[in-house]
């Protein structure tokens, strides 16, 4: 993975986790966990990548 995209990745998942946010306080007491579920995957896929990417930033950064 690429290092340059670290930023990208983790702007992306914060996003992704401010609408999981929004998702849940919008529908508080009528709240479906189906619906919640299509915006935890993309998160921990976007932060996952982000960590990824991180060790390889800072990989190379010590070379």
């Amino acid at each position: 993975m690429a290092g340059k995209f670290f930023y990208l990745y983790l702007v992306g998942g914060t996003v992704a986790l401010a609408l999981l946010i929004y998702s849940i306080i919008a529908a508080y007491p009528d709240f479906n966990g189906q619906g919640a579920f299509f915006y935890v995957i993309p998160t921990l896929l976007l932060y996952y990548m982000a960590y990824k990417t991180w060790h390889v930033k800072n990989d190379s950064e010590l070379m």
